[in-house]
């Protein structure tokens, strides 16, 4: 289990990326409880497609929400799965600006999925995880023959 002290010194970079990955899953699971109204008011021309869709949007997006969570509250384990959203994303990014003709979508899909990748591949994030495997990385550069 991690030490308490270090979820309190949780950078800034960790905790804007859990916002950015938070607010991405928070659509997806939005786009879920939508989905499922509009099954219900048979809006859909297939129940199985319309609720189906749904789930897979609750799944995958709660999965983000609570990853983007556990960066916000200084858990280490939500950067994995942060950081494969957002390489999932950035696909789905460029075929908005350019397949689908919705390039103010794409554009701000984008500029979300480029800034928290930036975040989680930051050093001050990288710094913190490694804490975790108890490495004081600014001695060990400083000091390399001590290893």
């Amino acid at each position: 289990m991690p030490n308490p002290s270090l979820r309190k010194s949780t950078p800034t970079t960790v905790r804007a990326a859990g916002a950015l990955v938070s607010l991405e899953g928070a659509v997806a699971v939005g786009v879920a409880v939508a989905l499922v109204i509009r099954g219900l008011l048979g809006h859909d021309q297939s129940v199985s497609s319309g609720y189906g869709t749904a789930a897979w949007f609750a799944i995958l997006g709660g999965a983000v929400l609570a990853a983007g969570l556990a960066l916000i509250f200084g858990r280490r384990w939500g950067r994995a799965i942060a950081i494969v959203a957002q390489l999932l994303l950035l696909p789905v990014a460029w075929s908005l600006l350019t397949d689908s003709h919705q390039p103010f979508f794409g554009v701000l899909l984008g500029v979300i999925v480029v800034a928290a990748l930036g975040c989680l591949f930051s050093s001050p994030t990288s710094k913190w995880l490694a804490a975790e495997y108890g490495q004081d990385t600014d001695a060990d550069a400083d000091n390399p023959t001590d290893r």
